[in-house]
């Protein structure tokens, strides 16, 4: 059922995704599949969610996944980051960036002690961290400057580990360069030239 789910998903038909990943899951409750696996699931669901502009479902799917995972596998398990990063996801989609900025702050140690500085969940949780620094519509200069300087850190190591030209630098960059216009924006005000 997760390839058809899958697959169902890679060709745009997230209605039919969706009814195949509800489907597992009430499977795996029935047969007593383990918590791990079961939140997988959710996680798969949630993501079908946000493809399907259900943001606030896939916000809730997202949090009890998050959760689940840090009662099931600690703070500091790579499950439970990428979950963090998933609810995080979500809640920038929201414009919640204040609870974004508290969970990445939090989370963003905790995977670069894991998994290292270069790997690709610490890039990305680093990027949204920045989004929700740039993308504060209350945003301080400071905060922008400290999004400006966290992306152009980011971007280096992503364009050395992955290359210039996978996705996520591509994402990475296309982020600083947003932040520095907000940056900019802001020390320069409209009128003020």
């Amino acid at each position: 059922m997760t390839v058809l789910g899958n697959g169902l998903t890679v060709v745009d038909h997230h209605e039919e995704a969706l009814s195949v990943k509800e489907a597992e899951l009430s499977v795996k409750r029935r047969v007593g599949a383990s918590r791990g696996d079961l939140l997988v699931v959710q996680g798969n669901i949630a993501n079908t969610y946000d493809m399907l502009g259900r943001k606030e479902e896939a916000l809730r799917l997202n949090r009890d996944v998050y959760s689940g995972r840090v009662k099931l596998n600690g703070e500091e398990h790579e499950h439970t980051l990428v979950a963090a990063n998933n609810y995080a996801a979500s809640l920038i989609g929201l414009q919640r960036f204040e609870e974004v900025k508290v969970i990445m702050r939090k989370t963003i140690p905790a995977v670069r002690r894991v998994l290292g500085d270069s790997h690709g969940s610490a890039l990305g949780m680093r990027r949204l961290y920045a989004t929700a620094l740039y993308r504060d519509p209350a945003a301080t200069l400071d905060d922008l400057h400290e999004a400006v300087m966290t992306l152009e850190e980011t971007a280096r190591t992503a364009r050395r580990v992955l290359g210039g030209a996978h996705p996520l630098t591509a994402r990475i960059e296309d982020a600083l360069q947003k932040a520095r216009a907000a940056r900019d924006s802001k020390e320069t005000p409209p009128g003020s030239v």
